[in-house]
């Protein structure tokens, strides 16, 4: 039973080893993958980057980042890239745009509506004078 256990445990560490081990010309080349991973979101697990997804999906952009990095690609047109291809939604942090004026405003919009709604109610109530001893 331990040796079962122990050909399991070493056939999925060397699982987990064998994992995207991609070759960087430098340290700053590989610091900007890694920024870029980290700011897109996977479209199929949506709440999770493509750096934490294990959705090959995010391998695949992981990976189509690599090439377009290794081609000398700016941070700036890989993030394009992705946002033509998959829409905003694909970017962490969406830019501000007609299209997506509800997410950036929303909030603010709902909060002054629940501030105005206090200020009135508080305005309007009156207070109840005190009954006057006889």
């Amino acid at each position: 039973m331990k040796l079962l256990l122990s050909i399991w445990l070493l056939m999925f560490s060397f699982g987990l080893l064998a994992n995207e081990t991609y070759q960087f010309d430098s340290g700053v080349q590989e610091k900007t993958y890694r920024e870029i991973i980290s700011e897109l979101r996977c479209p199929k697990c949506q709440n999770q980057s493509i750096a934490d997804s294990d959705a090959p999906l995010s391998e695949d952009l992981r990976y189509i980042v690599y090439q377009k990095l290794k081609a000398g690609e700016t941070k700036a047109t890989i993030l394009q890239y992705m946002q033509d291809r998959y829409g905003d939604f694909v970017l962490y942090d969406p830019p501000v745009s007609p299209k997506n004026y509800v997410l950036w405003f929303m909030p603010i919009i709902v909060f002054l509506i629940i501030i105005a709604a206090l200020v009135t109610k508080v305005g309007k109530r009156k207070l109840k004078p005190e009954a006057e001893e006889i």
